[in-house]
């Protein structure tokens, strides 16, 4: 699993050194972004503010991206979904029960095959992914690490060219509280009804797709509530960051069906009632049609 999370410095040079290693071997690079940002309320943070986001959507997409012969540098919210080990249960009674006793003089533990069906599978897949180094773990858990890392990621990634996805699915918080605002101590209840002003974060795909990694195939997501304004967000989106995809979802539906939007297109990809009850997953789905994309991008360039 991730190591805590290297500084920028640090973070650069280690991605610099894996990705040059897997370029060497003709092998594409992804970086995907994972999970939810923290935003602290505090500079010693005793509250903060997040959303929803569990990480399920880049921990399927980074395997799926194994799998299609990507090594992927997996930058991700501490606790969320981390690529195979989704196969086990949430914390609870759900992941206890999964397990058994078997009896000896010497008690061990066993998993129930019966309780954690996929759990063989996506063991052989992570095993093998860790063997060959082709996931690179990195964890972040507050807004400031995510942004110095994927700042420090991109740099590395930047020689590698158009070989490079960036798989944005991360859902990063639109608005914090510079450390120079914030209160040093925990703010007191007894002060009365909580009134704070929370500035804009720094978009970081603008830097990214102009000056850290210019060359690169960049996707990023959009996830809305309404749906008469998805299209047009996702467009503007383009029109002002000047990457290549953006993959627009509904939040109800964005298990099932997403619409990936380009400068020139709109392909909608969705999961037939068959497909849901076979298991399969969107993700699947979004990455085949976007390795074919970047296939497309790639030849371009040459």
């Amino acid at each position: 699993m991730a190591e805590a999370a290297p500084c920028g410095s640090a973070a650069e040079a280690r991605v610099r050194a894996w990705a040059a290693g897997h370029a060497a071997r003709g092998r594409r690079v992804a970086l995907v972004t994972s999970g939810g940002t923290r935003v602290a309320l505090e500079a010693r943070a005793v509250r903060f503010l997040e959303n929803f986001s569990s990480g399920r959507r880049g921990a399927g997409s980074a395997e799926r991206l194994v799998a299609a012969g990507y090594a992927v540098c997996f930058l991700h919210r501490a606790r969320s979904a981390f690529p195979w080990a989704r196969s086990l249960p949430q914390h609870g009674a759900a992941l206890l029960d999964a397990f058994r006793l078997t009896p000896g003089d010497t008690p061990a533990v066993a998993a129930d095959p019966a309780a954690l069906p996929a759990l063989l599978p996506a063991l052989r897949d992570y095993h093998r992914a860790t063997e060959e180094g082709v996931l690179l773990p990195i964890e972040f858990t507050a807004l400031e690490e995510y942004l110095e890392l994927l700042r420090a990621a991109a740099r590395a990634l930047a020689p590698f060219g158009s070989s490079v996805m960036f798989y944005l699915a991360a859902a990063v918080s639109d608005f914090y509280i510079p450390t120079s605002e914030m209160p040093e101590h925990k703010i007191q209840s007894s002060e009365g009804p909580l009134q704070i002003t929370l500035k804009m974060v720094p978009k970081m795909l603008s830097p990214l797709v102009k000056e850290w990694a210019p060359e690169a195939f960049v996707i990023s997501f959009k996830l809305e509530t309404d749906p008469l304004i998805l299209i047009d967000k996702s467009r503007q989106a383009l029109e002002k960051y000047h990457h290549q995809v953006v993959v627009a979802n509904i939040l109800e539906s964005r298990r099932t069906s997403v619409i990936i939007v380009t400068k020139d297109s709109q392909t909608p990809l969705s999961l037939s009632d068959e497909e849901i009850a076979q298991g399969m997953e969107i993700e699947e789905k979004i990455v085949n049609y976007l390795q074919g994309q970047h296939t497309l991008f790639i030849e371009k360039k040459v």
